[in-house]
């Protein structure tokens, strides 16, 4: 399994923008056969998304898929700085 937590902070004037591109993001990743989890959480204008994969191979096809892409490429002038990902260990 692969965790995944990616922080995206919307700059304030375009929070409802952020998470309508957001919100179709994850509705579209949840159909991708590798996810297990991809859930949605704000506070503020900072969303973050909590992922878990099968594997590393879904994870690839999930990096390449066009629904990322296009979440990228319209969500880079709507943020206040450069989209955060971490990918963890779980370890308790």
């Amino acid at each position: 399994m692969i965790s995944i937590t990616a922080i995206i902070k919307s700059k304030q004037e375009n929070i409802e923008e952020v998470k309508t591109l957001i919100q179709n993001l994850v509705t579209q990743t949840r159909k991708e056969e590798a996810c297990v989890r991809y859930d949605l959480h704000t506070t503020d204008n900072v969303f973050i998304i909590w992922e878990e994969w099968k594997d590393q191979a879904g994870l690839d096809i999930h990096n390449n898929q066009p629904h990322l892409q296009d979440f990228i490429a319209k969500s880079e002038a709507l943020t206040a700085a450069p989209i955060q990902v971490y990918k963890t260990i779980q370890i308790l």
